[in-house]
């Protein structure tokens, strides 16, 4: 019996000592897997935490090359050239996962771009500013929704051996019961308009202009001693002149074959002061020899600054590129309607009422545009206007022609705009007179406000 319990506690303890030794294998392979999942978790958390940083290494990257590109700007438009060397920026990885992978000693990362594009698209873009300065006064821009302009314009006439009859002679001198040897009149012109644009293709605009004169007569030789003249002056106060209303369609956009064209349709309004109806007084002016007076001038009270009457326009205008210029040309026709009024006559001192016709007239302007720069662009044309005669009718009498009322004014000039900043330009003009109706020279200034 003790042989055969012995015998059984032997067989147990060998089962016992199997059954240990079982688990322990089994558990020595758990207990790896354990440490590999931690190992996985530690290598996950530090993935993420160098993600983020490359990240925010992006973010910076990207703030430098802002900010160089920007005092590459102000340099250049300060007239100091940058040093030229450009920065790589590297754009952050969409959704926050990096795409590049380790190979060697470098690493590669997608989405860099060169900011060298980005400056030269800029260029391009700033260099069509200063041709859309200019298309706004030869042409018509239709990328600027709202523009405010102020200008003022200086104009020198001088004209001899006059002796017309009551109208606004250029838009400049008023011509009455006058005989005199010589007018010169100087004339500031302020100007305030407005131009809005609805759509891609139309325009509206208004032009408000205010004039300012001082015109010098002379006379000679009327009683006295033919080398002898007279001279009277007549200023005038600042009075608002006649308004002009603009409505523009673009007909076609320019393309390779054909130009960009404009067509505009203009209203005058006879907002300013009519040269018809104005009192007339008689000045005795220079002495002879005995002290008396030789020369009488007749002339009117107050200075005309409009036409008096409703006109109307149209005009075609056509730009077209030509590298590295522009070439354009305008078309235009103005007439008018005639008007009553109370005292056309050529005696101050006798009303005769009647009716004024102005002549209409033609014009034309050809001429060609450069972009020196991003901010600066030069114009050079030559234009001319072409008027008939006017006509007046006295009540109960058939119409007349004026004689010397027709005129043909040519003029050349010289333009150049200039970028002040972003919304405002400087445009400066030079006209001089190629035929006696045209003015002897002009000189304009006008300050476009783009809102």
């Amino acid at each position: 019996m003790k042989k055969e319990n012995g015998h059984r506690m032997l067989v147990g303890s060998s089962v016992a000592l199997a059954v240990l030794v079982g688990m322990g294998s089994i558990c020595v392979p758990v207990v790896a897997q354990a440490n590999e999942a931690d190992d996985l978790k530690a290598m996950r958390a530090e993935l993420e935490t160098l993600k983020q940083s490359y990240i925010s290494e992006v973010r910076r990257l990207r703030e430098v090359d802002a900010r160089l590109l920007a005092v590459q700007a102000k340099l250049k438009a300060a007239g100091v050239e940058p040093d030229g060397k450009t920065t790589q920026a590297v754009q952050e990885p969409a959704g926050g996962s990096t795409t590049g992978s380790a190979s060697g000693n470098g690493t590669t990362s997608a989405g860099e771009s060169d900011s060298v594009g980005h400056t030269a698209a800029d260029k391009e873009k700033a260099t069509k500013r200063s041709i859309d300065d200019f298309l706004q006064q030869e042409h018509v821009a239709f990328d600027r929704q709202f523009v405010i302009e102020g200008g003022v314009t200086y104009s020198r006439y001088d004209r001899n051996q006059l002796a017309l009859n009551g109208f606004l002679a250029l838009d400049a001198i008023f011509l009455g019961n006058i005989s005199v040897d010589k007018v010169a009149s100087d004339t500031l012109t302020y100007s305030l308009a407005a131009r809005y644009s609805l759509t891609p293709r139309w325009n509206v605009g208004v032009s408000i202009p205010f004039l300012q004169r001082q015109i010098t007569y002379q006379k000679g030789g009327a009683g006295g001693s033919a080398a002898s003249y007279a001279e009277l002056s007549q200023g005038s106060s600042v009075t608002p002149g006649d308004t002009t209303m603009n409505l523009s369609y673009r007909l076609l956009p320019e393309t390779d074959s054909r130009p960009d064209i404009v067509l505009t349709g203009s209203v005058i309004a006879p907002t300013g002061r009519a040269p018809y109806g104005i009192s007339w007084e008689t000045i005795n002016a220079g002495k002879d020899a005995s002290g008396n007076s030789f020369v009488q001038f007749s002339v009117p009270t107050k200075q005309a600054t409009g036409n008096g009457l409703w006109g109307y326009g149209v005009s075609l205008s056509m730009v077209k590129t030509m590298d590295p210029a522009l070439v354009f040309a305008n078309f235009g026709y103005t007439g008018y309607l005639s008007r009553h009024f109370r005292d056309i006559g050529i005696d101050p001192s006798v009303q005769n009422p009647g009716r004024v016709k102005l002549g209409e007239s033609f014009s034309y302007a050809l001429g060609l545009a450069f972009a020196l720069n991003d901010r600066t662009s030069l114009s050079v044309a030559v234009s001319d206007q072409i008027s008939r005669q006017a006509k007046i009718k006295y009540d109960g009498q058939s119409w007349q022609s004026l004689i010397g009322s027709n005129a043909n004014a040519a003029t050349f000039n010289l333009g150049m705009t200039y970028a002040l900043n972003k919304k405002t330009t400087l445009v400066t003009t030079l006209g001089v007179g190629l035929t006696p109706d045209a003015p002897d020279f002009t000189l304009g200034i006008k300050i476009p406000f783009v809102l």
